[in-house]
């Protein structure tokens, strides 16, 4: 689809407006384009025939005229305003609402400074854009139109000097808008660049402090700043030649109009009204042109954004929803049947390959393996983040792919590597795990991820406030209130990535203790650096480079598994865990 029809779908509710605007604008055009007409005929008419009652109608027709004109020109802008900055938010929500339908997939394509400044800069242009188009690009062609059709009734002659300054116009603006249009594609790219070296920056300011990284940091911005200026002023440049164009073209239509005009006049073909007529059809005709040119920077400007925004509301998730979507999990068993899994559909490197696993509900699973081995990307296929490539997962029987997508995600909790807390007390937190939980409900899950003793010794307790990102906790506490969030869900089936690695070897011991006591039934896989947080479990999994290695219980892997045996001895034999004593 053409990226502007992509982006017309979202005007919606704002059509009306739209049309009224232009429809306004039309009439307004023709108030304007008639008033030198009646100048003409009281110059004519009145002042040199002496006719002071023709002088006084027509001069009362003219002021009506011109309280219409205004009337018509303010309803237009009031119109114009609503449309465009309707059409803006439209876009705005638009993008965002296709962003909460993405998979993994289809954000792994879109960088995050990408996404904002498509929000902001891009849809800040098409809305500036979008109004000069409903009004100036409608006025100014009607204007050109009827100020040239009044030029050649008065004087068919004359009137293709106009059409030839036109051409010559037309022209010029076609080439500087082919150059810039090029020009501006390459400065919103350097826009990303830009917001991403911000976005770094401050996101990681305590590591940049830390490792005395300022100036460098401050050298990274200054080259994409450096470069945005360059490109904005090449840009800039090339626009700016649209002033010049257009007063040659005026000087050259009033120069020749004068010349000619007084010998028309000296040869009784032209009148004294007719001429003035025409100096006023000249600069309504070229003042438009210059507000044509106007928009057509703006339309140079709104090409690439157009085209950006347009890439984010065209993309379509990669995780389709079943027709008839089975809404309710079973329980707990999963079973990868063969499973071949690629980040990119059309790489030949796997992240998985022919994992074929069986895990009973209620089971407790141990994962655990070297940097790359495919952990994560093992526990994402389960509640269906990504789909597989090959094969089939499926959760209490049933193909992961057949279930309602929020259904599944409810009962398969996951607690990422990334422990991502929102603004908001502590409690508006856990809450994401099950809006609906009373207080007593979150008090006993903070409990079972041992973060009840944490929260406990905060003055304003489950009302503290989390700064953005949980930047006011350290990280062993954003964890357990992950954790807490996740058991929430009373779900039956319980992902942990890595999720205890802040905490130390006591509270993760205590927090697998409360998890056997409290959700006994919920299948639980658990992904981990240390042996001592998997020995417990009731099988453990052993992956390298993407493939099943080993499959069973700490004992026999100990005996039996050359990498597991590895891990245990750099760890336990090696001088223990950090804070565990050998």
């Amino acid at each position: 689809m053409n990226p502007v029809k992509t982006l017309l779908h979202q005007l919606k509710q704002y059509k009306r407006d739209t049309f009224l605007c232009i429809g306004l604008t039309a009439l307004e055009v023709v108030m304007e384009i008639l008033l030198p007409f009646i100048t003409a005929i009281i110059i004519d008419r009145g002042l040199e025939a002496g006719n002071l009652s023709a002088v006084t109608r027509y001069g009362i027709l003219m002021v009506a005229m011109a309280f219409l004109s205004l009337a018509f020109g303010a309803l237009a802008g009031k119109f114009a305003a609503s449309a465009s900055a309707g059409f803006a938010a439209n876009l705005r929500e638009g993008i965002f609402h296709n962003v909460q339908t993405f998979s993994f997939s289809n954000i792994d394509k879109f960088s995050v400074p990408g996404l904002v400044t498509r929000m902001t800069t891009d849809i800040t242009n098409v809305q500036n854009a979008f109004m000069m188009t409903i009004r100036v690009a409608v006025r100014s062609p009607l204007t050109l139109v009827f100020s040239f059709i009044m030029c050649l009734t008065i004087s068919p002659k004359m009137s293709l000097l106009f059409l030839l300054a036109v051409i010559f116009l037309a022209v010029v603006l076609g080439i500087i808008m082919g150059t810039t249009i090029k020009v501006f594609h390459r400065v919103f790219r350097t826009y990303d660049d830009l917001n991403a070296s911000v976005q770094e920056n401050v996101s990681a300011i305590r590591v940049v402090k830390a490792f005395v990284r300022e100036d460098y940091e401050n050298e990274k911005f200054s080259r994409a700043a450096h470069t945005l200026y360059r490109l904005a002023v090449k840009a800039e440049g090339l626009l700016a030649l649209n002033s010049p164009a257009m007063m040659i073209a005026v000087y050259f239509c009033i120069i020749s109009i004068s010349w000619l005009g007084a010998q028309f006049i000296v040869g009784g073909t032209l009148t004294s009204g007719d001429l003035t007529n025409l100096f006023s059809y000249v600069m309504s005709l070229f003042m438009n042109l210059m507000m044509l040119s106007m928009v057509v920077v703006m339309i140079s400007m709104s090409t690439a954004s157009v085209r950006r925004i347009s890439e984010v509301l065209r993309e379509t998730p990669d995780l389709t929803a079943p027709q008839h979507p089975v809404t309710q999990v079973p329980d707990g068993s999963i079973d990868f049947n063969h499973v071949t899994f690629s980040y990119q559909k059309s790489s030949d490197k796997n992240a998985l390959s022919d994992i074929d696993l069986h895990i009973r509900s209620g089971e407790t699973i141990g994962i655990i393996g070297g940097t790359g081995a495919g952990k994560s990307s093992l526990v994402n296929l389960i509640c269906r983040l990504y789909d597989v490539t090959e094969g089939s997962v499926t959760v209490g029987g049933v193909d992961v792919r057949h279930y309602d997508t929020e259904v599944l995600r409810n009962q398969v909790s996951v607690v990422l590597q990334k422990n991502t807390l929102f603004s908001g007390t502590i409690l508006e937190n856990l809450r994401w795990g099950n809006p609906n939980a009373t207080e007593e409900q979150c008090r006993a899950a903070c409990q079972a991820a041992c973060a009840d003793e944490f929260i406990s010794r905060f003055p304003e307790g489950y009302e503290t406030r989390v700064e953005r990102g949980g930047s006011n906790l350290s990280g062993g506490q954003r964890q357990r209130l992950c954790i807490a969030r996740a058991l929430l869900k009373e779900p039956k089936v319980l992902i942990l990535d890595d999720s205890t690695s802040a905490v130390d070897t006591a509270t993760d011991a205590k927090i697998r203790a409360a998890f056997a006591q409290s959700i006994p039934g919920t299948t639980k896989l658990i992904i981990a650096q240390r042996i001592s947080s998997v020995a417990h479990a009731d099988r453990i999994l052993v992956l390298d480079n993407g493939r099943i290695h080993a499959f069973d219980t700490h004992e026999a892997l100990l005996k039996t598994d050359s990498i597991y045996q590895e891990i245990y001895e750099s760890q336990v034999k090696g001088g223990g865990d950090f804070d565990q004593p050998a």
